[in-house]
């Protein structure tokens, strides 16, 4: 259900772009690499630092490095932030980047 949270069920962020966040690289995001601070954050957050495969490993091991890393997912899981044009979801029922992938790739 959208907004409740559940500490046992953590939600990540939602996307608005599926970009690389290495620093200079901007390719496509094939990754979404969810992390936490506990010191700043709630047990049921996650962020989200997207990857391209050249770079997962390295985002990965940052993160993991601080205790921070939670898990890693493909970028098709993750929620994407309400876009122009891509309607409003209805309640429980959140966009996900490859459904919006799918229709941007198949338009004229």
């Amino acid at each position: 259900m959208v907004g409740v949270t559940d500490p046992l069920n953590p939600v990540p962020d939602s996307i608005h772009e599926a970009v690389c966040r290495a620093r200079g690289c901007g390719a496509p995001a094939q990754w979404g690499l969810l992390w936490n601070n506990p010191k700043l954050h709630t047990p049921d957050r996650r962020k989200v630092w997207l990857a391209c495969a050249d770079h997962r490993a390295h985002l990965e091991e940052y993160l993991g490095t601080r205790g921070l890393l939670r898990g890693t997912v493909p970028v098709t899981e993750l929620p994407v932030a309400d876009l122009p044009d891509a309607g409003s979801p209805t309640a429980g029922d959140e966009p996900r980047l490859g459904g919006i992938l799918g229709a941007l790739r198949d338009r004229p």
